[in-house]
């Protein structure tokens, strides 16, 4: 058994696709008409197909409760690029207690997007303000073979 693609269910799978390459650079690399497969493995498939698929079930949009995960090495880039976007925020970029910076955000179906500082960015940037690599691992609250591995 082998985990494929996750697949997001959407309304209009042309405006997904253009949100997904605009914001992320993805690009299909599959094209089945109702379903499309872009680079990173992304899948989404039209909501009319997918009501044939479960049957009689309501597909529900918004729900909160499921996000895809994106991790960023320039996370400042990023984030100041997002504001060029019309996107609808779940928040704010915020740092977690970890000290890794997020933001959360909506695609067009209101599927929940995180952007993740990517981790070793943060030990990086931890260690350039100063910080011991003790200091660090107690921060980030990882061991200190992921503080040595950041060092290298």
């Amino acid at each position: 058994m082998k985990l494929k693609n996750p697949m997001l269910v959407v309304r209009d799978i042309d405006q997904s696709v253009e949100f997904y390459n605009r914001v992320f650079g993805l690009h299909v690399i599959m094209d089945f008409g109702a379903n499309k497969t872009l680079t990173g493995g992304l899948a989404l498939q039209t909501a009319e197909t997918y009501q044939e698929f479960i049957g009689d079930r309501a597909i529900s949009f918004g729900g909160n409760s499921f996000e895809l995960y994106f991790e960023e090495d320039d996370f400042d880039q990023f984030a100041d690029r997002l504001k060029g976007f019309q996107v609808d925020y779940v928040h704010p970029v915020k740092e977690h207690r970890w000290g890794q910076r997020v933001v959360r955000f909506y695609d067009p179906d209101r599927h929940i997007i995180e952007v993740g500082e990517n981790m070793k960015a943060v030990c990086r940037r931890f260690l350039a303000s100063g910080m011991t690599p003790d200091q660090v691992a107690v921060r980030m609250d990882v061991p200190m073979k992921f503080v040595n591995a950041c060092l290298r």
